[in-house]
């Protein structure tokens, strides 16, 4: 059996860029808050490797999308439409603000939202649609913006599983009135919690950045008009962001290296169904790596798992559809829902080391041992 020092995780960041370097002129500078340059530094290297005006860092990806929705005037009486097959980040956003979360269910092949279902679930409550980009393949962004357009919506564009990924010839994070990102270590470009809400107004911007400050007051600090958060993001943080986007486009390169090679050790795998390689509008960025199993397999998900971990291999359960979630349905929300391609997501699918410090050998086991399990 595999000891701990041979497991594989799921994920391992890399952190081979100037990291320590950027610390080091943290510290040497004393500026080590989110007054330090390099917060400002990471804003605006990200917005422009984006296509966005404006970047406000936050402290992580849910921080975001809080302020987001804050931002918009979201609250009680609101609903925004989002996938059930997502983070709980997502709906709890809403939920939060006092707003009503709305479903829609997976699409089969790429696992995003189903832009077909959109327009049923719309009602005159309706604010914002959230698409959020799941594991690698974008929402076919297309169709949402149309929607979003001809009936006057918001649109928050959860991109934080997408960082340089592109949808038709845009990036991912450029679509939203206001989009999001995660810097969670396991992301393309991290700073070990973190997060951005990007924008091309400039009110929108100054609004996110107030929310995310406490909502001090412009002419007397100390006298606040609405309350805001203190969700700003260190300059040491951001200084694992500056170094990490100038590695971002070789970040990218090797996830889908770990994907392609993952597509050829299993072209003949039977069991499991692989991701996609892409759609019309988009290559897959594989930023995870995940295998949905069939429904008559014979270890089910749970059991596949655990033979992996035994093999010395981690892996990680797919999302749990927000339909679902005990601390909603406590709530009185998605009685009756039903979203039956986001609830096979949920109890079959889960996803294999994808970590950008993963090597060739460990690639190696990580398929044999998948290979000799399902086999």
């Amino acid at each position: 059996m595999p000891t701990m020092s041979d497991f594989i995780p799921v994920n391992e960041p890399l952190l081979n860029g100037n990291e320590e370097s950027y610390l080091r002129e943290c510290i040497a500078s004393g500026w080590i808050s989110s007054e330090g340059p390099f917060v400002e530094r990471l804003e605006e290297g990200v917005a422009a490797a984006l296509g966005r005006q404006f970047g406000v860092a936050v402290c992580n990806g849910s921080a975001a999308l809080e302020v987001a929705v804050a931002a918009l005037g979201i609250g009680p009486g609101d609903e925004v439409i989002l996938p059930s097959f997502t983070i709980i980040s997502c709906a709890a956003a809403v939920v939060r603000a006092g707003a009503t979360p709305v479903v829609v269910d997976a699409d089969p092949v790429t696992w995003n939202m189903d832009v077909g279902q959109i327009e049923a679930k719309i009602s005159p409550r309706t604010k914002a649609i959230m698409p959020v980009q799941i594991y690698g393949l974008p929402v076919d962004m297309d169709p949402v913006v149309e929607i979003c357009r001809t009936h006057g919506l918001a649109l928050i564009e959860d991109a934080a599983e997408a960082i340089g990924l592109r949808y038709r010839d845009r990036p991912c994070g450029s679509f939203g009135d206001l989009s999001t990102l995660s810097f969670y270590p396991n992301k393309h470009l991290t700073t070990g919690e973190g997060g951005m809400v990007l924008t091309d107004d400039a009110a929108l911007a100054e609004r996110c950045r107030a929310l995310r400050n406490l909502c001090f007051g412009k002419e007397r600090r100390f006298e606040h008009l609405e309350l805001g958060w203190n969700y700003r993001m260190s300059n040491l943080q951001a200084a694992v962001g500056v170094a990490q986007l100038e590695r971002l486009d070789a970040h990218l390169k090797k996830k889908r290296e770990i994907g392609a090679y993952y597509n050829g050790a299993f072209v003949d795998l039977k069991g499991a169904e692989l991701p996609a390689a892409g759609t019309a509008y988009a290559d897959n960025g594989y930023w995870v790596y995940g295998l949905v199993l069939d429904d008559d397999a014979r270890l089910g998900r749970d059991g596949f798992a655990k033979a992996l971990a035994t093999g010395g291999v981690g892996t990680r359960p797919f999302f749990w559809p927000m339909h679902e979630q005990p601390v909603f349905r406590d709530r009185g929300l998605f009685d009756g829902v039903r979203c039956p391609v986001a609830e096979r997501l949920g109890r079959q699918g889960l996803y294999l080391p994808s970590g950008l410090a993963l090597d060739a050998a460990q690639l190696e086991r990580v398929a044999d041992t998948v290979r000799s399990i399902l086999r």
